[in-house]
């Protein structure tokens, strides 16, 4: 007879022999004819153009990462509306509490412009720019300071 600890050993012991044996047939059966079209980075009719190591815009990664925490919390939300009615008003004011700290969340992240996909761009300074403000800015005299002007020859 086994006991639970036994069972759970099976269960491991059996997946493990499906996860090998169905990765030992593919090695076995798995056809070998490596083309070149094969061995392109980007494999769909399309011939690649340009560098396969292209930047992304990182807004796709900002986000993918939002919405993940916000479907993690909102997973947080189902249990809690199960028990909702078993623990009355504190289960009540705990997710008050963790609603309104989405909401927090949620604002942030509207009023810091990561929710729009077209956020403005920055004005980065060019260097003609940079050379005429500070042309301008060395010639001013100093604050305090009296500039002298050259005495005039008669």
């Amino acid at each position: 007879m086994l006991t639970s600890f036994g069972y759970a050993f099976v269960f491991f012991l059996l997946g493990a022999v499906l996860v090998g044996g169905a990765l030992i047939a593919v090695r076995l059966i798995a056809p070998r004819n490596r083309t070149t079209e094969k061995l392109m980075t980007y494999e769909c009719g399309e011939n690649p153009i340009g560098s396969p190591w292209v930047r992304f815009n990182i807004r796709f990664y900002v986000i993918a990462l939002i919405f993940i925490l916000f479907d993690v919390e909102l997973v947080v939300l189902f249990p809690w509306a199960v028990v909702f009615e078993k623990h009355g008003m504190t289960a009540y004011i705990a997710g008050a509490i963790f609603i309104a700290i989405l909401f927090l969340a949620d604002f942030y992240l509207w009023a810091k412009g990561d929710l729009e996909w077209q956020r403005p761009m920055p004005r980065i300074p060019r260097l003609p720019e940079l050379i005429e403000t500070r042309g301008t800015a060395e010639r001013q005299p100093a604050p305090g300071k009296a500039e002298h002007a050259p005495a005039e020859a008669s």
